[in-house]
This record gives structure tokens, C-alpha cells and sequence, in this order.
């Protein structure tokens, strides 16, 4: 997409992109239903409730997953994403020069662990405590830490900052606007953002508890503080139709 001049689109600020404005989409494989708990009740409270009981209940692949999938069709579903993502990260580090990734929203650490194997120096975190617990016990290099999106704090920069998943589960417009912008603050100088979400138009309402932005939002939020959209890659995954926004700190 062009950087210097915003579409009609990108003018939309997003105190637009609300749940009761959204259109509420046909339910598709990827589209996943909370708890009626967590329908009713959409507080971060409630939300870290849900997750912590997902991550307790559920195995290590479908509890940040796609709960609509067997354990097959999941294993499946992360190795694509992690081959999607390593086409834009890359799978090889230079021992003298390693690339510090965090994993913002890490779940139990799945991708953090397969770019640690690559030789990436990582940072994970994940709001839910079950979740963080579990990658801790499971290793494999990266340093965990429990926080939300925007409260974690860094004393360096990174060259990947890396959210798979997590900001479509945000339906309030405040708590996805401070954490997109605190993680955009983390990236440093010809750095990037990677985050995922559908290429839409227009805001996508999906099950109870998922909201799909507009790319527009995004550039709205992210443009005013050096990082320009440079690429979106569909996970390509049967009828899922995220896909990985790539934002680059030019300034």
C-alpha cells in the first residue's frame, strides 16, 4: 500500500471500528464462540478468566489454536503459520549478529520456541499465567514473562515484534489501541510489526468474542508513529482468511 497518502479508507480513525458498528459475517472455519460468560461480559478481567481456563482445559495445540479443529487439523494449522512466518522472518540467524524477536501474546510459546530454535534471541509474554506456566515448563530458549499487551516494557528494542492472533480478540477500541501502539513502540529503526488479522475493508464481527479491524485502523494507528504497512500474507490455510500484516519503522 502507498505510505504517503492516506485512501479515504485510512481516514477512519478507530473510534470507528466498534463491535456495534461491525458486520456480523457469516461463521467460517476460523471463526471461533466464547463462553456465553465471555460474550456477556467483555471487561479484560473476564476475557483473562476465559483464557486462563482455555489454556488449563485444553491441550497445548487447540488452546491457541483453532478450537473447531482435532489435534491433526491443528498441527496442521501451526505448521503453515510457521512456515508463513518464517518466509517473513527468516529461518536462519547469524551467530555474530541474532535477531531479538518478541512474541507478544506468546500462548503456550509455540512459535516462540520453533524462531528460538532458528537461533532468534526471543521474549514471550502472555496475559494468562496457565499459559505462561506451561511455556515455561516446556524451554526451549525464550525468556517468558506474564503481562498484557500494553504493559510490557522493554530495555532494548527489537528487530521483530511478532502478535499471531491476539488483536482480533480484542473488542474494546482503547485496550487494541494501546496495545498496537505500546508494541509499535518496541520495534526499532527498519524494524517490523508483524500482527495478524483478516485484509478487510470494513470492520468483521466473527462468533462472540473476535472482531476483525480494517487495515485501515491499523495504518491509522501505526502511520503517525513511523511504520509503514509494506505487506500482507494470507496464512492460506483452507477458508481462514487472516493473514499476517507486516508494518515497517521507517522513522
Amino acid at each position: 500500500m502507498p505510505d504517503a497518502t492516506r485512501t479515504q479508507d485510512a481516514d477512519r480513525t478507530p473510534d470507528s471500528v466498534t463491535a456495534s458498528r461491525a458486520r456480523e459475517a457469516p461463521r467460517t472455519q476460523d471463526a471461533e464462540c466464547a463462553p456465553d460468560s465471555v460474550t456477556a461480559s467483555r471487561s479484560p478481567e473476564a476475557t483473562r478468566t476465559y483464557w486462563d481456563a482455555r489454556h488449563r482445559d485444553r491441550d497445548d495445540l487447540s488452546s491457541g489454536g483453532h478450537i473447531g479443529l482435532d489435534r491433526p487439523g491443528n498441527e496442521i494449522f501451526y505448521a503453515v503459520r510457521l512456515g508463513q512466518l518464517l518466509t517473513l522472518i527468516g529461518d536462519l540467524s547469524s551467530p555474530a549478529s541474532p535477531l531479538f524477536v518478541l512474541d507478544a501474546g506468546c500462548g503456550k510459546g509455540h512459535f516462540a520456541r520453533s524462531l528460538a530454535r532458528c537461533g532468534h534471541h526471543v521474549d514471550a509474554f502472555d496475559t494468562s499465567e496457565e499459559a505462561v506456566t506451561h511455556a515455561r515448563a516446556e524451554g526451549g530458549g525464550p525468556r517468558y514473562a506474564r503481562a498484557a499487551l500494553d504493559e510490557w516494557r522493554s530495555p532494548w528494542l527489537y528487530d521483530v515484534v511478532l502478535c499471531v492472533d491476539v488483536l482480533f480478540h480484542l473488542l474494546d477500541d482503547a485496550e487494541w489501541r494501546a496495545g498496537l501502539r505500546n508494541l509499535a513502540s518496541l520495534v526499532r529503526v527498519t524494524g517490523r510489526l508483524v500482527v495478524t488479522d483478516e485484509d478487510t475493508e470494513e470492520p468483521v464481527a466473527r462468533g462472540g468474542y473476535i472482531l476483525h479491524r480494517p487495515v485501515a485502523a491499523y495504518r491509522a494507528e501505526l502511520e503517525p508513529l513511523g511504520l509503514r504497512h509494506t505487506l500482507f500474507r494470507p496464512y492460506g490455510f483452507r477458508e481462514n482468511r487472516v493473514g499476517f500484516h507486516v508494518f515497517t519503522r521507517t522513522s
